[in-house]
């Protein structure tokens, strides 16, 4: 079969390797340009670029596909039998669903229709899923609302942060699509399915607003965003007018005023919720780096009843 990849980070470029290594033929993929990063904001190449240029593939990166002449051109020119689409961050107009001969396949890390949208993985911790997953999806003009071509689930742990659910779902995802291209290399077609009406919901983007914490919830529903916001935007409250990042915590027995410090020692930092508390064990506050709480504690002192705000 002839494939083009649209993809750009980790999770994409993970995917591309293994339909690279399973044999399949990739005429070409696509990648957002190259973008500036780090202290020195030096233009720095996509994973997937990255993993394309390791492999020798053809590389392409448009600012846009709507209203592109030339890139449409090019997709057509390819004649492919199918594209693979994970994580690409562009849209894709009609014109572009339909070149391909198979139509586009989206790699989407969740159990659809559950978490349409840009955040899945996040909002299924903040939610308190038990259970996420991949659906490798027949792509339409909608938003994560084409045809059901296989689904591979995964059982959330209550450690699970957004980062090790990410990553469970990178490798899961990438043997999924090759299973489902091997499928459509010996039978010339793929056994889609619509999704349920019933069960729809959107995981909109992350915001930091949103990742601060607010103490007057249940130490249930802190302790998740604290897992579902790491590494980003990380889950953040305020101590003495300066930003703490909160990367890990768990739910403790003890109650008190919402916000207020109950324990400081070397087992951690416990704070009140509305709800319990929660046990603070890895922080980081501005201008420091990320440690642990009985490091952060012995170079500050934290009293009895002082607040996060």
């Amino acid at each position: 079969m002839n494939i083009i990849f649209a993809g750009t980070p980790d999770f994409a470029a993970t995917a591309l390797n293994a339909i690279y290594q399973a044999g399949f033929h990739i005429s070409l993929v696509l990648t957002q340009p190259d973008r500036p990063k780090g202290r020195g904001m030096q233009l720095t190449a996509s994973p997937v670029k990255q993993t394309a240029l390791a492999l020798g593939l053809p590389i392409a990166q448009p600012e846009k596909l709507r209203g592109n002449q030339e890139a449409l051109s090019l997709l057509q020119s390819v004649n492919a039998d199918v594209m693979v689409v994970a994580a690409y961050g562009l849209l894709l107009p009609q014109e572009v669903l339909d070149t391909p001969k198979h139509g586009c396949l989206n790699i989407h890390a969740s159990l659809l229709p559950r978490w349409r949208g840009a955040a899945p993985i996040q909002r299924a911790i903040e939610a308190g899923d038990k259970e996420t997953g991949v659906c490798i999806m027949q792509m339409d003009a909608g938003l994560d609302t084409g045809a059901i071509v296989s689904t591979h689930r995964y059982t959330i742990q209550n450690t699970d942060t957004a980062n090790e659910v990410h990553d469970a779902l990178m490798h899961l995802g990438a043997k999924a699509i090759v299973e489902d291209l091997q499928r459509l290399a010996d039978s010339g077609s793929l056994n889609s399915q619509a999704q349920p009406e019933n069960g729809v919901t959107y995981a909109q983007k992350l915001s930091k607003e949103e990742a601060k914490i607010k103490w007057q919830q249940s130490a249930e529903i802190v302790a998740r965003k604290i897992r579902a916001f790491n590494p980003v935007p990380c889950a953040w409250t305020e101590f003495q007018g300066k930003t703490v990042k909160i990367w890990a915590a768990n739910v403790v027995a003890k109650q008190g005023k919402a916000g207020e410090i109950l324990v400081a020692n070397n087992d951690g930092i416990v704070v009140a919720c509305g709800e319990q508390a929660i046990a603070i064990t890895e922080l980081q506050i501005a201008g420091s780096k990320r440690m642990t709480s009985s490091a952060f504690l012995a170079g500050r002192t934290l009293n009895i009843g002082d607040t996060f705000a």
